[in-house]
């Protein structure tokens, strides 16, 4: 068995167009950071990624593209999210109002609702967000 294969997922949105996009982003080196929703690691009681973790990274066919390493991870709220992580994000935001208005429609989407279990869930401000940065280290 592959190294890899033994890795947890970091699953980027869900399987589809955007995951596609983000995963190419990945790929490419345009993607360096990403956000989650600190509820969702709760609302799953998983532990948050740590320095040094391995992640891969699949594809929307479920299928290993990347294997990445975090470099620093960051619980902040909402309102602090810097310019720097929102680019970083690699999705061709160039202000924090447009990397968060594109964040508040995907958190604010039925899909995530329902994998929240909460169908009025809404972010705002003081909503806790987790922040990490990676590097690609092998592409599969």
């Amino acid at each position: 068995m592959p190294a890899h294969e033994a890795l947890p997922p970091l699953e980027l949105a869900f399987p589809g167009p955007l995951r596609d996009r983000l995963v190419a982003a990945v790929l490419s080196g345009a993607k360096t950071t990403t956000s989650g929703l600190l509820a969702d690691y709760e609302r799953d009681n998983t532990p948050l990624p740590q320095a040094g973790a391995r992640f891969q990274v699949p594809d929307s066919d479920g299928r290993p593209v990347a294997v990445i390493e975090v470099t620093e991870v960051r619980v902040l709220r909402l309102a602090d999210v810097d310019l720097r992580h929102a680019v970083d994000e690699g999705e061709g935001n160039e202000t924090v109002a447009d990397w968060r208005a594109d964040h508040e429609s995907f958190w604010h989407s039925p899909e995530m609702r329902a994998a929240l279990g909460d169908p009025e869930f809404r972010v705002d401000d003081d909503t806790q967000v987790v922040a990490e940065r990676f590097r690609v280290v092998e592409r599969l």
